[in-house]
């Protein structure tokens, strides 16, 4: 296993479609401050919710589905995902290795503009931009949970679909209408309102008024830390269980 972790880092610091993402991020993260009038008589919890982590939320939880296309879908057509299956090591462990990786850039990825993005925010308007302790770190830990879980689901259909192209164009779709798709089902199927409700695509929007919380209760832990959890798991199992049973041309 440890080799197969060693392999699948080295080409994901080889794969020219995350370094894009990064440096693209890296940039907007610097320049984007840059344009706001001043974090001056703003409040820091609201500069941060709303000039950052709004954005993460909206626009940056999607750009995973790239990376996925290209760091799992493309080596289908490349050849490499034929070679690695022949290579003698269990397909599980093949699976959960190249999919512990991609969360791991995932998590990258999702953590650049709440990072960089705050620092030169506080570094152009001072550290009256800076948000509550409290609510930075919560939500920095919440985002790299997310961000795990969410890739657990993009690494599942990246394997469906093998293709790059029809895996981005196909995850960027998905998570882009999946909320509003939820929120309609759930007002027309009273039962499954709950489940909704605490899903990974309702919950993950919550993040930006998680300050809002005063003490966390079982149901706040529930839903932001071991829904998180157990999608990874579900769907990291279910991913495996199909790449087990797939026959790779």
């Amino acid at each position: 296993m440890d080799n197969l972790l060693k392999s699948e880092w080295y080409k994901l610091r080889k794969d020219r479609s995350f370094w894009v993402l990064i440096l693209f991020l890296f940039a907007f993260a610097v320049l984007y401050p840059l344009t706001l009038q001043s974090g001056q008589g703003v409040n820091g919890n609201d500069y941060y919710r709303g000039y950052i982590l709004s954005i993460n939320n909206e626009i940056v939880r999607l750009l995973p589905a790239i990376l996925a296309g290209f760091f799992i879908a493309s080596e289908y057509s490349m050849g490499t995902m034929k070679s690695i299956a022949s290579s003698g090591n269990s397909r599980i462990r093949i699976y959960f290795a190249k999919l512990t990786v991609f969360s791991i850039g995932s998590i990258i990825i999702l953590l650049i503009l709440p990072i960089f993005m705050m620092c030169a925010s506080a570094i152009y308007n001072g550290f009256n931009a800076m948000p509550e302790w409290t609510f930075y770190l919560q939500s920095i830990g919440l985002i790299a949970l997310y961000a795990a879980a969410f890739a657990s689901i993009m690494a599942l259909f990246a394997t469906l679909l093998t293709d790059s192209g029809k895996a981005i164009g196909f995850l960027l779709l998905f998570f882009g209408l999946i909320g509003g798709l939820l929120e309609y089902l759930s007002a027309k199927v009273v039962f499954l309102e709950p489940f909704i409700t605490h899903s990974i695509f309702m919950s993950f929007e919550t993040i930006i008024t998680i300050d809002q919380i005063g003490h966390w209760n079982s149901d706040d832990v529930f839903t932001f830390i071991v829904v998180p959890i157990l999608t990874f798991l579900v769907f990291g199992f279910l991913g495996s269980f199909i790449f087990r049973k797939q026959e790779i041309k």
